[in-house]
């Protein structure tokens, strides 16, 4: 009897220690609360795949090192990164190469100019520099590392940091281009000139660019309030320009050491960047053109939205910015995203075409696609695979 009572005991644990584990494993998924975020990481992958496989089967041959081309390549990478579909990686590798790993290609560094220029002696000027962070990407994914691969960007790099000028990032874009540079860059060297120059420059294009009331930043000092406004008077954000500001603070701070000394600057900057994006998202889920005018140029604009949706989530995946309160703001647009910037065909509509400003009355609509746009999208969706992985 003693055997057989303690034989039911044993089953009982057994039956008593399933049912917890049975109740532990029927976690509700997010979407249970927030319906229109995705309910597994496959179906995000799908939606990266069809994207990227869209783009790369019709843009076939790799194109220039500039900052449209290269845009899309750290968004394939990010794909990449979550799929590991080889194509994806073949597909940089092979741009690369063609580019000889170079952005602007001048040799002679007594010509070499930081003022904008799509000529090979504007080796300074950061929408060159940023072909490097898919470089130094590609370089630290291979098994047997080539610095062949990252030579010419420490070549640049380092003799920008040499000289004394600390006013190369004049514009917002200029930040998401060359800002992960140099925290790549540490990464790989340890040399920590990269972090000190990062903020040097960091605060210069502070002190021409940022609007202490509003969190944001102008496209550029042409752009400062009272000096220009918007159609109805109002301080004139570019969604797009802040877009760059905030998915390059988010990957800053993803490369920064925990105690780098500027680290709590950076993610002071990114928090409150949050909070006013947040504050100024329509109601459909994306951000006009001008972030506080909506009126200035009414309607959806996908670049912006997806270098926002991007930061929200990277903010909240690694525990900056809380879930509570900004996962709405990413529900929100994702669905845009997910179900009105993406087409049928795996095309990214409603992309502004490339410019530097809101325009009143300039046409964007589901058939607007652009490289850069597709690699801001392919960053958004990367981070939701993750997001999506973590709960």
């Amino acid at each position: 009897m003693l055997i057989i009572f303690k034989q039911l005991n044993k089953l009982g644990l057994v039956l008593f220690t399933g049912f917890l584990i049975s109740c532990g494993s029927s976690k509700p998924r997010i979407s249970e609360k927030y319906p229109a975020l995705p309910d597994s990481k496959e179906q995000v992958a799908k939606i990266i795949n069809k994207v990227n496989q869209h783009w790369q089967k019709n843009h076939p041959e790799p194109g220039w090192a500039f900052w449209h081309n290269a845009a899309y390549h750290t968004g394939n990478i990010e794909a990449y990164k979550v799929t590991e579909k080889e194509d994806y990686l073949e597909y940089s590798r092979k741009w690369a190469e063609e580019n000889q790993w170079m952005g602007a290609k001048s040799q002679d560094k007594s010509e070499w100019k930081y003022s904008y220029g799509e000529t090979d002696d504007h080796v300074l000027f950061g929408d060159w520099q940023i072909a490097f962070q898919t470089y130094i990407d590609l370089y630290n994914l291979e098994e047997q590392k080539d610095p062949s691969r990252i030579a010419r960007a420490m070549e640049v790099m380092e003799y920008q940091m040499s000289t004394p000028e600390n006013d190369y990032w004049w514009w917002a874009d200029g930040l998401y281009m060359v800002m992960p540079v140099m925290t790549k860059l540490y990464k790989v060297t340890g040399n920590e000139q990269y972090l000190d120059k990062l903020y040097k420059y960091f605060q210069y294009a502070n002190s021409i660019m940022y609007d202490e009331d509003a969190k944001l930043y102008y496209r550029d000092a042409k752009y400062v309030y009272p000096k220009h406004k918007s159609a109805n008077g109002k301080k004139d954000f570019w969604a797009r320009g802040d877009g760059w500001v905030f998915a390059g603070l988010a990957k800053v701070i993803q490369d920064l050491p925990q105690d780098a000394q500027h680290r709590q600057f950076y993610v002071d900057r990114f928090v409150k960047m949050a909070e006013a994006l947040a504050a100024a998202q329509q109601p459909e889920g994306y951000w006009t053109r001008s972030i506080l005018d909506p009126e200035h140029a009414p309607g959806p604009e996908t670049s912006g939205t997806s270098f926002f949706t991007y930061g929200f989530l990277w903010g909240i995946n690694n525990g900056i910015l809380n879930q509570e309160k900004y996962l709405p703001v990413v529900e929100k647009s994702w669905k845009y995203l997910a179900n009105v910037a993406l087409q049928e065909n795996g095309a990214v509509g409603y992309v502004q075409p490339i410019g530097e400003k809101a325009i009143p009355g300039q046409v964007v609509d589901k058939n607007s696609t652009a490289d850069f746009g597709v690699g801001a999208f392919l960053l958004a969706a990367s981070e939701m695979y993750r997001f999506i992985d973590l709960n």
